[in-house]
């Protein structure tokens, strides 16, 4: 049978559905975090048009936070742009950790996943892509992806239009941090992910006060090797 990646057909709407409804869980986080985000753009001095505008481009809701103070204080065009970039470095790691699963798409159709990219959708797809053919997962990881870009972009622009009427006791930004912790949970029953999680939250810890968000990156950094160190390890002999 060829291996050639099923883009029609009962078995690739099956898998694209399987995509949104193993996401559905996560969507009351994505509101959360779209909402605080919008309410935090719309606060920041920006029109509406400039802050929905950078909402489309970015797509990344921590680093749009990160550069809200910047453009709010007309900080250099390449401050602003290197801040997003660092903050967002983990995105360019979640993309090297999934390259085998879309090398064989095209350079425009990888543009297009590339930018689905975000943290539940890759915490999702590493966790249940195997359960896929391979020639259907591009498929399946579009069930997720545009599932959460579709949400995000709603709640974002309803706290746009919305700021300043949602009660801060809500408490929407830890809702959408206990969220993402809850997804990453059942990746510590393996040692590989305990250890990405113990060493990279330890990290980060330590590292929260260097500036411009790079704690997280060099976090991330040591996660993925303490990760890839944990699995080349011999099994331990009981």
């Amino acid at each position: 049978m060829s291996d050639a990646i099923l883009w029609r057909g009962e078995a690739a709407r099956a898998a694209f559905r399987a995509g949104y409804l193993d996401i559905a869980p996560a969507i009351p986080a994505t509101l959360a975090w779209g909402l605080v985000t919008g309410i935090a753009m719309a606060q920041s001095g920006l029109t509406l048009p400039q802050a929905y505008g950078l909402g489309l481009l970015a797509f990344a809701g921590s680093a749009q936070l990160a550069v809200l103070p910047l453009l709010a204080s007309h900080a250099p065009t390449f401050v602003i742009v290197l801040t997003a970039l660092i903050v967002n470095m983990r995105f360019v790691i979640y993309s090297a950790a999934m390259k085998s699963e879309f090398v064989r798409l095209s350079f425009r159709q990888r543009l297009g996943i590339a930018y689905l990219i975000g943290d539940f959708p890759f915490v999702l797809f590493e966790r249940s892509a195997s359960q896929h053919e391979r020639r259907l997962r591009p498929v399946y990881f579009l069930g997720i992806g545009l599932s959460n870009l579709i949400v995000w972009q709603l709640a974002s622009l309803v706290g746009l239009v919305a700021a300043g009427r949602v009660p801060p006791e809500w408490g929407l930004d830890f809702a959408g941090m206990v969220a993402l912790v809850a997804l990453l949970v059942p990746m510590l029953a393996n040692r590989p992910g305990f250890a990405a999680c113990a060493i990279g939250g330890a990290v980060g810890v330590a590292l929260d006060g260097l500036p411009a968000h790079a704690g997280l990156v060099i976090a991330t950094l040591a996660g993925i090797i303490a990760a890839v160190v944990a699995e080349r390890l011999p099994p331990r002999v009981a």
